[in-house]
Formats: C-alpha cells, structure tokens, sequence
C-alpha cells in the first residue's frame, strides 16, 4: 500500500463495486437468441452437454434427498437427460423455452417409459404456477444462460414451498484473477454454445437474496458450482 493510500480517509478509498448492484456478466442474451441457439443445439446437446456434466447431475440428485410425493420443478429441462433420475414416487415438471429440446425431452421420456415427468414451453422467468407449488426447485445449467437471472430465481423462489429447497447447478466466474479475465473476455462468445462464460457468483447470491447451505464444485475440472438453499 502507498502511502498516499495509508493516508487516505476509508470513505474515501477505492472500492469494488458492492455485489448487491454490479453487473453479473459482460454479457447479455435475449429470449429470442436463447431459443435460437439450443433450438439448434438439440440434436447435439448430449454428445456435447451429456457425459462432461453428468457427475453434477448426479450430486444434485443425492443433495435434493427427495421423498415419495414430493413435487419437484425442472426450470430448463432441456433434453430430459434428468428425466430418467427422478424416483417414480415424485411428481416432477419440466420446463423450458425450446420447443425443439423439449420434443427430445419426450422422445427420451417415451423411449424409457417415464409417466412421472410432465414437459411444458414456458419461459423460467414468468411461470404460470401459483406461488408454493413444488417442494424442491431445480435448474441445472440453467441461470448464465437466461437474460436474468435474478429474476428467474425469484421465480423459483416464489413456486417453491416455504421451508422447500432450491437447487442451483452452474458455471460461474472464476475466483482467480486470470482465470476470471480471460472468462470475461470470452464470455461474448460462449454465449452462442449455450451459457455465459462469466457470471459472478457473490454477484448473483447477493442480488437474489440466496443463502446457501451448501455449495459443492462438481464435475471434472471442477468449475461448476452446486447451491443448494432452503427457501425463506
């Protein structure tokens, strides 16, 4: 520190941008290209999305602990590479933006017989469900994608039941400097394969109102974070 920085009053002192207003990416999308973009990534979404991302799947499962009848939300089912982990005793819905990812949804659901999963078109940032109508509230890969994301996890947060869990697999900004700036830079790209390289975790915590009881990384390397909340 310098000594004109010693020196200066606190208040005074430059500061990083308070978490609970700052940008959460350099990036911005639209419902339009989101559509666009995993309309044509239907028929590849597995092969690409499948296998690398399979073991947060997998944790999210175990840290959902779900119940026989429990109601559970799919906020960005995709393809329905989930379909087939949910217990026959729970009630799940899947929804999503894509019609096209949706009709793979229902193909892999009718290909393995599952009756237990209903798939809806419907835009995760304005749900038609009435508030606390789901024990457990799920979206994975799912909030660097949408336009904003805060306003899809108040979404989630009011369709959940009070005292029911929240459920948030996804990519976010890295912690170390470098990794962070080259994630900024490529963020404007990475947007037409499907995510945001660069959203900013506190950022995102902050402005949501989420206080998670866990987060986990998950996956290999292990860049994603698992958020698992209770909601308030």
């Amino acid at each position: 520190m310098s000594r004109s920085e010693e020196q200066r009053p606190t208040s005074e002192r430059p500061h990083a941008p308070d978490a609970t207003t700052r940008p959460l990416s350099v990036t911005a999308v639209e419902n339009d290209l989101v559509e666009g973009v995993y309309g044509r990534l239907a028929g590849v979404y597995d092969l690409v999305y499948g296998a690398v991302l399979h073991p947060g799947r997998l944790r999210a499962l175990e840290r959902m602990a779900l119940q026989p009848g429990e109601r559970i939300l799919e906020v960005g089912v995709g393809t329905g590479i989930n379909a087939t982990l949910y217990p026959p005793g729970c009630a799940v819905v899947g929804i999503d933006l894509s019609p096209a990812m949706l009709d793979k949804a229902r193909q892999r659901c009718a290909r393995h017989g599952v009756r237990h999963v209903r798939l809806l078109v419907m835009d995760a940032a304005a749900m038609t469900f009435p508030d606390q109508s789901f024990d457990v509230v799920y979206a994975p890969y799912l909030v660097s994608v949408v336009p904003d994301p805060v306003k899809v996890t108040r979404e989630m947060q009011r369709v959940c039941r009070r005292g029911g869990r929240l459920v948030i697999l996804n990519h976010f900004r890295s912690e170390g400097r470098v990794m962070a700036a080259l994630e900024q830079a490529i963020s404007p790209l990475t947007r037409y394969v499907g995510f945001k390289a660069d959203l900013d975790l506190p950022g995102f915590l902050a402005q949501a109102g989420l206080a998670p009881f866990t987060i986990d990384k998950v996956n290999f390397p292990p860049i994603w974070s698992l958020i698992t909340c209770i909601n308030g």
